[in-house]
């Protein structure tokens, strides 16, 4: 940069261009980082329960769509969306580990609707349920339960990458 003859600065061509509409977080937004941590917790722990944002929002004293932006934006899904993973995550780990009846785990894990249940299933595990039973369990049974837990974390298809082209 140079100055010039008023005194103020000129930009000179190949000079970086600075973004000024990015700026600091705002003192309002890391005050929600506690709250929105306790509500993800709370959806971890109480998974199979009936949760709604509205709900949660009021647990921490925030509107929904205050909760739901925010959420999105330190979390990047939506607290529905975070919810339902944890609940199909639960869901691969009983299909893997007993020899429950699907409807049984569907209602274990908070869904009321065997048709919801498998509708999500498949569209984050990319299988229904019954199929996911027989065929990804083989798998799993040399991997510590560290690394199962990682590598079957369900994956929403639109963040799944898709076919490469050449």
């Amino acid at each position: 940069m140079t100055n010039d003859v008023s005194g103020r600065s000129a930009r000179r061509v190949g000079d970086p261009v600075r973004d000024l509409s990015a700026s600091p977080a705002r003192p309002r937004d890391l005050q929600d980082l506690p709250l929105l941590r306790r509500v993800r917790d709370r959806m971890d722990r109480e998974f199979a329960q009936p949760l709604d944002v509205e709900g949660l929002a009021r647990s921490v004293h925030l509107s929904a769509g205050h909760l739901s932006r925010r959420f999105r934006e330190e979390y990047g899904e939506t607290p529905y969306a975070y919810l339902m993973t944890r609940r199909i995550e639960r869901a691969m780990t009983l299909l893997r580990s007993s020899d429950r009846s699907v409807t049984d785990i569907c209602m274990t894990v908070g869904f009321s609707s065997l048709g919801t249940f498998s509708t999500r299933f498949k569209e984050l595990v990319g299988v229904p349920p019954s199929v996911y039973r027989e065929q990804g369990a083989d798998v799993l049974d040399s991997m510590p339960p560290c690394i199962a837990r990682r590598v079957t974390r369900p994956v929403r298809n639109r963040e799944a990458p898709g076919p490469r082209t050449p």
